[in-house]
Order: C-alpha cells, then structure tokens, then sequence
C-alpha cells in the first residue's frame, strides 16, 4: 500500500545518507545497552520484529527507527502512609515497601503509558482494599499473611504489563494517640487484674500451708514445744536488744479459754 510505498522511499534515502556519510554515519547508526537493559525498537511506528535487543551494540536506521530503553533490574519504592478504616471502625496509617521488576520489555512499552507510576498507584490502591477488610487485631498480629495476600493481587493485576512483583512488606502501622492511650490503659488493667489473681493464689497457698502445718504441730504436744525453742533460738541469735521471757507451754495452755485447749 502507499504506508509501504513511502516506508520503502524513506528506507532507500536512510541507506544513501549512511552510506555516503561513512564513517561517521556510525555515531547515530550503532547504540549499546548495558547488561542489566533492553531495548524496544519502533520502525515507523511498529515494533520491529524479533521483540527486545540486546545486551550489547545493535544497529537502527536514523529517520526511521526510535528506541525506548528498559531496565531489568528490580526496582523498590515506599508506597506512602494510607489512612485506612478497618472492618472495626478504627482509622490507622499503614505504609509499606514494594519490590518488583520487568520480566517483558515489550509488554511493560506498549501495554502501559507509564509501568513505574502504574504500579506505584495500584499498590497505593491494594493496599487500602486489602487492609479495608480486616480488623485491627488482624493488622497488627497477621502482617506476613497480608502482605503474601497483598503480593498475589500485584503480581495478577500487572502480569499484562510484563511486570513480577517480587516482594510486599508492611513496615508500619501507626494509631491515633488517643487509640494508643486506651491500648495501654487496657494492658495496664489487664495486667494489674492478673497480678492480683497470683497473688490471691498465693495467699490462698500459704494460708492451706500454714492450716495443715497447725494441724501437724498441735497433734504432738512435743512438736510445739521444740518449736517454740526455735522460735527462741532464732530471736537469740541476732544482735539486738530485745528482751524474751519465756514461758512454759503448759502454762500458756492453761490460759487459753476452754474451748481453744478442746
């Protein structure tokens, strides 16, 4: 047709103006990409056959050819703070940090304006979707669960731009003062409320302790005897000025109400 005609025409003058310039045609005729980079090249508006050069040098026809560079290597970026409702009405900030890298040079040029900024925003967007339905408790205990979740939603949704999303990470997530408040006012009386069951358990220990120790000792007179002269041995044996009578237990056992002795 005449698009073939004139590709022909422009073609036929290229070749004379390289040739005639020789060597110096050289200079606009011959490009390099490095190892880590591909390169998509357009003759008159189409992808020329055989898809993405390189590495290394490639030959392209000035007036006629225009290249577009791709970097292969994996690229990282901060989605930035999102303010997020939860499932349970509570507004937080989650931000996170997104790894990924173009596996099709030729899909991430002409299926995408911009594959960087695209994937940049979808994140932005997964994001809230995802941490939209669960609850803070979920936010804070099931990080490596969402972030999984958060990566095959990526990863789908940019398979077209011939981009693989390789890492998702939630860094932080940030709560209202007031929220951190309650929080640590909750953990405080939680706390508090086990410290005193444990103790109440310990006195509850001691008291059954102590009851069948009474029982043991009052059953043999003997048992009384020797400790009440422990008692007194432990008083005597430090250095203070406390003064002791002792008295015989069988006389204190007369002094108690008739009842008590039964």
């Amino acid at each position: 047709g005449c698009g073939g005609c004139v590709g022909t025409l422009i073609w036929l003058i290229s070749m004379l103006l390289i040739c005639c310039t020789f060597p110096f045609s050289l200079f606009v005729t011959v490009k390099q990409v490095q190892e880590y980079q591909r390169a998509v090249i357009f003759r008159l508006g189409r992808v020329k056959r055989g898809g993405a050069v390189g590495p290394g040098l490639f030959f392209i026809i000035p007036c006629m050819d225009t290249i577009q560079v791709v970097d292969l290597r994996t690229v990282s970026f901060d989605v930035p703070p999102q303010e997020i409702l939860t499932k349970d009405s509570v507004t937080v900030a989650v931000d996170a940090v997104v790894y990924y890298k173009i596996n099709n040079p030729m899909s991430a040029v002409c299926n995408v304006t911009n594959a960087a900024q695209s994937t940049r925003l979808l994140a932005s967007t997964t994001l809230r979707n995802t941490l939209g339905t669960k609850t803070l408790q979920e936010i804070l205990a099931d990080r490596e669960d969402i972030a999984k979740h958060i990566l095959g939603s990526l990863d789908s949704a940019t398979d077209p731009w011939g981009i693989r999303v390789e890492r998702v990470e939630v860094k932080d997530v940030r709560l209202p003062q007031q929220l951190q408040r309650a929080m640590a006012a909750e953990a405080e009386a939680t706390r508090q409320a086990r410290a005193k069951v444990i103790e109440a358990e310990g006195e509850q220990k001691a008291s059954r302790a102590l009851k069948e120790a009474s029982d043991i000792i009052s059953s043999s007179p003997a048992a009384l005897q020797l400790r009440y002269l422990q008692t007194l041995s432990s008083i005597s044996a430090e250095k203070n000025s406390t003064i002791i009578f002792p008295l015989p237990i069988e006389l204190l056992g007369n002094l108690m109400p008739k009842k008590i002795r039964q």
